[in-house]
């Protein structure tokens, strides 16, 4: 199994970099319930202050490309991608070679997108399993939903990142977990260990009721 986590860090400059909130506390506990459950399982991690769970082989990145690009190597030997990852959507069009100095004025920095793991996994999932994540502030579901669609995941997991106790860099979550079949479960406040449980639940679901498929 494949499971991305943690944030990316898009560089600016050799001191500065654009990045994210996310401590990759809920990739991790995701990792380390599916190696639990006996699996075999590539962690591509972003820069996190956590400790590898054991059993589990970490794979560690930096930046937006740096993930796409080990994850798309993970995800040739695996069967169930897990992409909790908050990676960058904007990279820096130019990073400058020396420390950007401070002038009197305002800067102006040129982002362009980066590559999208999730869609470019998804282009290729064939028969495996890719469940997407979506961290919302406003319309959560809706968001969720077209982004399901979006990547061609089979799975999305979508918590509002402004309710207490779902936030980044807390214990606990609160996530809806939505197939591309239209179902949709709903859980409640729990500790992200459980959550992980409970998504790992839902993916061998799905893959139940998909096997033989054409």
């Amino acid at each position: 199994d494949l499971v991305t986590a943690g944030p990316t860090r898009e560089p600016l400059d050799p001191v500065r970099f654009i990045s994210n909130r996310s401590t990759g506390k809920q990739g991790y506990a995701i990792a380390a319930e599916a190696a639990s459950r006996g699996a075999h399982v590539t962690l591509v991690s972003g820069p996190t202050a956590l400790d590898t769970p054991a059993g589990v082989t970490r794979v560690s990145v930096g930046s937006a490309r740096e993930m796409h690009d080990a994850a798309t190597r993970a995800f040739e030997d695996a069967d169930i991608a897990i992409l909790s990852a908050a990676v960058a959507d904007y990279e820096a069009e130019e990073i400058a070679e020396q420390k950007i100095k401070k002038g009197d004025g305002p800067l102006t920095l040129t982002l362009r997108r980066t590559a999208d793991v999730a869609a470019d996994l998804g282009a290729n999932k064939g028969t495996r399993t890719i469940v997407a994540f979506a961290a919302e502030t406003q319309d959560a579901l809706a968001n969720a939903r077209a982004k399901l669609v979006r990547k061609n995941a089979d799975m999305i997991v979508v918590n509002d990142v402004t309710e207490p106790g779902a936030g980044f860099g807390t214990d606990t979550n609160i996530v809806t977990i939505l197939a591309d079949d239209g179902e949709s479960e709903a859980l409640p406040l729990l500790s992200k260990r459980e959550v992980a449980a409970r998504i790992l639940d839902a993916v061998q679901r799905r893959r139940s009721k998909t096997e033989g498929r054409p």
